[in-house]
């Protein structure tokens, strides 16, 4: 426009930088989206029971001729890993190597097998290995939802005195045996 031209009369003219407001809008929404894609929320669902006591329960033995679990006998002064798994759990798989590891450590490892078949649940143990003291059939898997477990595996660390000390969500990987160890320990003082 020449000097002499004005803008018509009640138009107010944009300022320039609006121009370009488009594209900061647009840049801005990629780099939140980018970040959201790179580095997603944690979306682990924790156990509110932590620092509580173990839900009451009582679940019949897996397997014939092996005990049942039940939180009663949680509370027996001893520090017990309660591993929550499953036959059909690939993930649980993974983490056998690392429960015998355990075991071997002198740990007391005790199972509750989730919506499971005894045919299976004894193929998974002659392939995968057996280090639990006892594996009790939480059928319906109620006792998983008492716990506040979001799947399978899930290991929680029990006290003496039948109180949940800390809760692994997920699969014990090698890397992560010293942080169970420790955790064994404090609970055990």
């Amino acid at each position: 426009m020449s000097a002499n031209h004005k803008a018509p009369e009640g138009r107010a003219r944009a300022p320039r930088w609006a121009i370009w407001l488009p594209l900061a809008l647009f840049v801005g929404f990629v780099a939140l989206v980018m970040t959201g894609l790179l580095k997603p929320a944690d979306r682990t669902v924790r156990s509110a029971l932590v620092g509580k006591p173990m839900p009451s329960f009582d679940l019949p033995p897996a397997l014939p001729g092996r005990p049942g679990l039940s939180s009663a006998e949680l509370a027996n002064g001893k520090v017990h890993l309660v591993n929550i798994f499953a036959s059909w759990c690939i993930p649980c798989r993974v983490e056998a190597p690392q429960l015998a590891q355990l075991q071997r450590a002198g740990v007391e490892i005790e199972g509750i097998s989730v919506r499971d078949s005894r045919e299976n649940l004894e193929g998974f143990l002659a392939t995968n290995g057996d280090p639990f003291d006892s594996i009790g059939a939480d059928d319906d898997g109620q006792v998983q939802l008492a716990l506040g477990s979001s799947g399978v595996p899930e290991t929680y660390i029990v006290d003496g005195k039948g109180v949940i000390r800390y809760q692994h969500v997920g699969e014990i990987r090698p890397e992560q045996l010293d942080v169970i160890l420790a955790r064994i320990q404090e609970a055990g003082q």
